[in-house]
Parts: C-alpha cells; sequence; structure tokens
C-alpha cells in the first residue's frame, strides 16, 4: 500500500470538505459491524468522512490507525472527531487506452462517425426580443 503524496492528500481533503460523514462509531467503540460498514462505504465511495462518537483523543487515534490497518485504506485528515479516509477502489478506475484508437477519439469529440442525437443547430442567430425602456426601480425616502 503506496503512502499519498502530499498533493494528493491535499486534492482529497478538498474533495472531502463538502461531504458529509456516512458511517458513526457509536458508545460501543469501533466493532466488527462498524468495520464492515466502513469497507462497505469504502467500496462505494472510496473517500468518506466517520463521526467518532467520543471525546478522548487517543481513542480516535488509534480507531483511526485500525481503520487503515484493516481495511488497507489511507489516513486523510482528522479534525476533531471527524476522521477522512481513502481507499481506492480499483473497479472504478478504467485504464485509458492507447493515444489513436478509435475508443479514444471518440472520448474526446474528434471522430466524426459519432452519431449526435441533438437537433443541430442553426447557423443564423435568432433575433432579439424587442425591449421596451428599462425599469427603474422607486427611490424611497430614507
Amino acid at each position: 500500500m503506496p503512502n499519498l503524496t502530499p498533493k494528493r492528500r491535499s486534492e482529497l481533503r478538498a474533495e472531502a470538505h463538502k461531504l458529509s460523514p456516512t458511517v458513526i462509531i457509536g458508545d460501543k467503540g469501533l466493532t466488527d459491524e462498524v468495520i464492515a460498514e466502513i469497507d462497505r462505504a469504502l467500496k462505494a465511495h472510496e473517500l468518506i468522512k466517520v463521526r467518532a462518537a467520543t471525546d478522548d483523543r487517543d481513542a480516535r487515534n488509534v480507531w483511526m490507525e485500525s481503520i487503515c490497518e484493516k481495511l488497507e485504506a489511507h489516513p486523510v485528515q482528522q479534525i476533531g472527531k471527524i476522521l477522512v479516509v481513502y481507499r481506492e477502489n480499483p473497479d472504478r478506475h478504467v485504464v485509458p487506452a492507447k493515444a489513436g484508437t478509435p475508443k479514444d477519439s471518440r472520448l474526446r469529440g474528434n471522430d466524426d462517425s459519432v452519431k449526435r442525437t441533438s437537433r443541430p443547430r442553426s447557423r443564423t442567430p435568432s433575433p432579439r426580443p424587442e425591449s421596451g425602456p428599462r425599469r427603474r426601480r422607486p427611490r424611497t425616502s430614507r
């Protein structure tokens, strides 16, 4: 399991900013069921937030280490009770084809053999609608 580069970790932190916690570690702590749920979430999303419901900072650090160790994931960030974990899902990432292949050129939109489904645009612009005088907001006394 190669470590994340600082640049990639920064990108993941920015991506995780908008996420909500997917899994919550409750009063019973880090049980096998919670580990299984984190594993399911990582398979589905790759990058998740986990909320720890304890005030013990040392316990949260141990939980983060054990989650990453058991699930072969990377710790991205830990702010307060929120743990951000990342594990790349190899099924979701498609290896790009070699340059010059028909599939690659279709993805970029360079192939003219691809049939377009939308109606072609007109070459002449449509006339602008006639507009009246601009309306101004009435002034109010202060």
